[in-house]
């Protein structure tokens, strides 16, 4: 009790401001100060205060506003917004204008580095780091004083929708299970000493592309029995890259990883390098191994060698169990990307990463895409004039139903989106303008004005350009598929990912995310949804609620393969490579 009187008599003081004092008249505060008072003892000591110290109103004045200020220090007056580093911010209107005009000029900074300032923002995030400690001790500090205020982060309120955008879907505990049979391990000793039988294949397209045929290449390897001479990658027609597979792969973990399945070779042997191999250009689509072992088998055993061109689509999607296991293993765990691509992609994957949350974006916008698909960019007339000389110039290029109009590609679905669908796509999916975008894919037709749509509404925009430091993409220049490589692995690093149009990348991520734990991966209802993209008169949140209701199944939920026959496993991994039971574990 003692201790609270204490603390009860040093609250007496108070403080008076020095507007009060101002106002007090002199006499007032003459006769405020000549208030009786004990008697002194000494007269002498008695009449020199009344003399000198009691008329002395400019001393007694100063003495007054000093103790004033002592108690307005002692009762914690807030004096922050006199101090410009007071770690401790306070709760004020004027502070949080503050906070928000700061975090609006990082976002600028963000945007203006997709310009090309992208030393100055690298420095920017290097002092943010180095910082981190004390601005996340500030965060908890607003937290704590005021819960009832909206979280402050990245310049924005988390609302609901917002955060609504970044939840990923229920993966039902599916996990990776590649469980081979007795069976098949008793095989694989007699498949990985085989020395008799050698598989050559070419493999052509772009990187995803040369992807899938790699993976068929060693199933085939597999129904064979015959070990796998490196894949030989076919010089691309539209982009003239060169790259060999130890340029895109790494070849070594690639060996490893099949060392139980296939023997992986760098070269034939030398016993065989003078051997007139058995070549098949035309292999027919979506054949079963029992048609590969009753077409080469015995003319492989008898020539030692068998050289098999363009391998896309030509191998059946539907294969027994272990069969389909060993796809998975190959396209998830034995082609990684070679360590310069991986290490470089894996950076400016942190670099997008250390913004937030992000959104990976596959954009098919270039100019051989629109010929390709038969489809008008809609930029300008000018742009669509273009297109339709280049396709009536080389006819060649456009991949099938040549018979539809562009309007009846379009309405099919068949079409890329382009910036403006994909932009009114995500802002009816709840994607907030504050997020953070990371784009893949060439060169749009129409350059930045063709994604003017796109960075008007969600200007944190970027590619693999903005993100790389200087000279650091200089290793991988004019290679189009180790650039490729690079996107491939911010993409599928990513918290949601969303293609404008199907394609190997987009299969392939697809698959990659499933496997992963089942990622969110947006697949544009295209067909469906683009009807009310050309109805102008439909309300905002009406157009919102019908889009968000036409993919609520299309989030990257768990879907069994066999649902559809021709899907391919390493697209829909259920249940051949998935289980979701607690025994579910992966045998590699």
């Amino acid at each position: 009790m003692a201790k609270s009187k204490n603390y009860a008599r040093k609250l007496s003081y108070i403080s008076v401001p020095s507007q009060i004092i101002n106002t007090l008249s002199s006499s007032s505060l003459q006769s405020l100060l000549v208030s009786p008072k004990k008697s002194y003892k000494n007269n002498g000591f008695k009449r020199f205060l009344s003399l000198n110290f009691y008329r002395s109103t400019r001393l007694w004045f100063f003495t007054l506003f000093l103790f004033g200020l002592c108690g307005m220090l002692r009762f914690g007056f807030n004096l922050d917004p006199l101090i410009p580093f007071s770690p401790y911010p306070c709760l004020t209107s004027q502070l949080q204008d503050s906070f928000m005009v700061k975090n609006t000029g990082s976002q600028l900074g963000f945007a203006a580095k997709s310009e090309g300032n992208v030393e100055k923002d690298e420095i920017l995030n290097a002092k943010s780091e180095v910082g981190g400690e004390s601005k996340s001790g500030k965060d908890e500090i607003l937290k704590s004083v005021n819960q009832s205020q909206p979280l402050i982060t990245k310049g924005y309120a988390d609302t609901g929708e917002e955060s609504e955008f970044w939840k990923q879907p229920d993966g039902m505990g599916y996990k990776p299970c590649l469980v081979f049979t007795r069976d098949y391990r008793r095989q694989s000793e007699e498949v990985v000493k085989d020395r008799r039988k050698y598989l050559l294949v070419v493999v052509s397209g772009g990187m995803n592309q040369q992807r899938n045929q790699i993976v068929d290449a060693v199933v085939i390897a597999r129904i064979l029995g015959a070990a796998l001479v490196v894949p030989i990658l076919q010089v691309n027609v539209i982009w003239g890259d060169e790259s060999e597979f130890s340029d895109i792969f790494d070849l070594e973990h690639f060996k490893s990883v099949l060392a139980n399945d296939v023997r992986v070779l760098s070269s034939l042997p030398s016993t065989h390098i003078m051997t007139r191999p058995v070549e098949e250009k035309r292999t027919p689509l979506h054949v079963s191994p029992q048609w590969i072992r009753s077409r080469y088998l015995k003319r492989l055993n008898r020539e030692g060698v068998l050289l098999l061109r363009g391998l896309d689509s030509r191998l059946s999607k539907d294969l027994p169990s272990d069969l389909q296991k060993l796809r998975c293993k190959v396209a998830f765990h034995a082609l990684q990307f070679a360590p310069p691509i991986l290490e470089l992609g894996n950076k400016l994957a942190d670099r997008m990463r250390n913004k937030g949350s992000y959104l990976a974006l596959h954009l098919r916008m270039e100019k051989d895409v629109w010929v390709r698909t038969g489809c008008l960019p809609g930029l300008s007339p000018e742009n669509d004039e273009m297109i339709n000389n280049e396709r009536k110039r080389r006819p060649e290029l456009l991949t099938g139903r040549s018979n539809m109009t562009y309007h009846e590609r379009k309405l099919a679905g068949l079409c890329p989106l382009n910036a403006i669908e994909v932009t009114r796509l995500l802002k009816a999916l709840g994607a907030p303008q504050s997020a953070k975008i990371f784009w893949a894919g060439g060169e749009p037709l129409g350059g930045k004005e063709a994604l003017l749509p796109l960075t008007q509404e969600f200007p944190h925009l970027y590619n693999k350009e903005d993100l790389a430091l200087a000279g650091e993409l200089e290793p991988f220049a004019n290679k189009a598929s180790l650039m490729a490589a690079i996107d491939y692995i911010i993409s599928e690093k990513s918290d949601v990912f969303m293609p404008s149009h199907g394609g190997n990348m987009g299969h392939a991520i697809q698959g990659h995310r499933a496997y992963a734990g089942h990622k969110k991966y947006i697949t544009p209802n295209k067909r469906h949804m683009l009807p009310y993209f050309l109805n102008s008169s439909l309300p905002e949140a009406e157009f919102n609620n019908i889009i968000k209701e036409l993919h609520s199944e299309s989030l990257g939920q768990p879907e069994l393969r066999a649902i559809k026959a021709g899907r391919d496993v390493t697209k829909y991994p259920i249940p051949e490579c998935m289980c979701n039971n607690s025994h579910a574990h992966s045998s590699l």
